[in-house]
């Protein structure tokens, strides 16, 4: 008597996406060059031309480098909260 075949399932791995969303027109054309000899990375759209340059660390990665792309955008449009103090009488 023998054993029966284990069928064997295989788990591909995650890979990180070569191209991101703009957050200003919102289409997946954005691109992460890394230069880690000049230790800068310039994130382009292709679509809007959107442009920004940063300085990175060795460790960092396209995912890091397009986070602080969208904080920076996200942060510049944003005006900052002031609560409104209403008086009573």
């Amino acid at each position: 008597m023998g054993r029966r075949k284990r069928k064997v399932v295989r788990i591909p791995k995650k890979r990180l996406p070569k191209f991101f969303s703009c957050p200003s027109c919102g289409r997946e054309t954005v691109r992460v060059e890394l230069f880690r000899d000049e230790g800068r990375a310039v994130v382009s759209c292709s679509s809007c031309g959107a442009r920004e340059e940063f300085q990175i660390k060795p460790v960092q990665r396209e995912i890091d480098v397009y986070c602080m792309f969208t904080d920076k955008v996200y942060g510049s449009s944003r005006r900052p909260s002031t609560p409104e103090i209403k008086e009573t009488s």
